[in-house]
């Protein structure tokens, strides 16, 4: 039978100061080798006695093991990190705030995620000097913050994608997810990597949005795009990784469109389709704008009564005008001295 997944809350661990139990441990060895040594000479000096075999006992037993384990149940914080610690495998509490700590010297700081990216790490230096671009000496695999967890504001930015949207037109997109842990032990407890699987979600969310709607939308249509509407996609896209994270701790702060563009099979066409429709538009505003100039010439003519115009002329006079006014080049005047009948 199937045992039930534990799902663990975070709890605060409340450490006393590491500083005092450091400087006191200090002293007991100053105290440890000081005691050896008189012990030493007194049993040189006056032989053997029980009290001095005694002391010379404890120091050594206090040296060879209890100052060593003291010096182990140190731990240094820096601002905004924390340390889950485990007792023989039993999650025990999570350490923050910024200082010196003495915690339980058996406790070990677990973080799966600092173990993933050093051997990540390696495997790529391990690469590189296969194929030469790496010397022997220039490899490293540690992190500095070690098995110590970032409780800080941090971006991901993951590859971009090739996805088709709503109409099925494959497009290029990319973004940026602003995140934090916040809870430390679900983090660290409930997935294997919380980096690898937030980067493995973004992307699942992300392909999901993006389906649902259009790359752009027609002239007046009120529909949202991925183009036009980036403020509520955001939203959309913020909050279904947050659905998908929430079994490992962590925080969306905020999810923003970086790269949106047609794939490069389809951008000629679609660059094509945009300057047809501006070209389309143009010459709709240019037209309009001739109408309106033939007609406030018409009315001008008959108002002032230049000269009369008999229908035939009129529409002979309207034909030269928005050929003139709707040429896409200078027009070149024709002098008649004859009659048009």
């Amino acid at each position: 039978m199937d045992e039930k997944q534990v799902e663990y809350q975070e709890k605060t661990l409340h450490a006393p100061n590491g500083l005092a139990v450091l400087l006191i441990n200090i002293v007991l060895m100053f105290a440890t080798v000081a005691g050896i040594v008189y012990s030493a000479m007194q049993l040189a000096a006056h032989g053997s006695s029980a009290g001095m075999i005694a002391l010379l006992a404890v120091c050594i037993l206090y040296w060879c093991l209890p100052c060593w384990l003291l010096f182990a149940g140190i731990k240094v914080l820096r601002p905004n990190e924390a340390l889950v610690l485990t007792l023989f495998g039993k999650y025990v509490g999570t350490l923050k705030g910024e200082g010196i700590f003495f915690v339980n010297p058996f406790c070990t700081a677990v973080n799966p995620a600092a173990e993933s990216a050093i051997a990540k790490a390696a495997e790529e230096a391990n690469e590189a000097l296969k194929a030469g671009k790496l010397s022997s000496g220039r490899i490293t695999t540690g992190q500095p913050h070690g098995k110590r967890l970032s409780l800080k504001t941090m971006t991901l930015n993951n590859d971009k994608q090739k996805i088709n949207d709503q109409l099925g037109n494959p497009i290029i997109i990319g973004i940026a997810v602003i995140w934090h842990i916040e809870d430390t032990a679900k983090a660290v407890f409930a997935v294997d990597n919380y980096q690898e699987f937030l980067s493995i979600q973004s992307d699942a969310a992300l392909r999901n949005t993006v389906r649902l709607y259009p790359y752009d939308v027609s002239d007046g249509g009120d529909e949202k795009s991925l183009r036009g509407s980036s403020q509520e996609i955001a939203a959309v896209l913020a909050e279904e990784i947050q659905k998908r994270v929430d079994c490992a701790g962590l925080k969306i702060e905020e999810a923003r469109i970086t790269t949106l563009a047609y794939a490069p099979e389809i951008a000629a066409a679609m660059l094509q389709r945009q300057q047809a429709s501006a070209v389309v538009d143009a010459r709709k505003m240019i037209v309009e704008g001739a109408v309106g100039m033939v007609e406030l010439a018409l009315d001008e003519l008959s108002r002032k009564e230049v000269v009369e115009l008999d229908d035939e002329r009129k529409a002979q006079m309207v034909s030269n005008l928005m050929v003139v006014l709707c040429a896409g080049k200078d027009a070149q005047p024709v002098v008649n001295s004859g009659s048009i009948y």
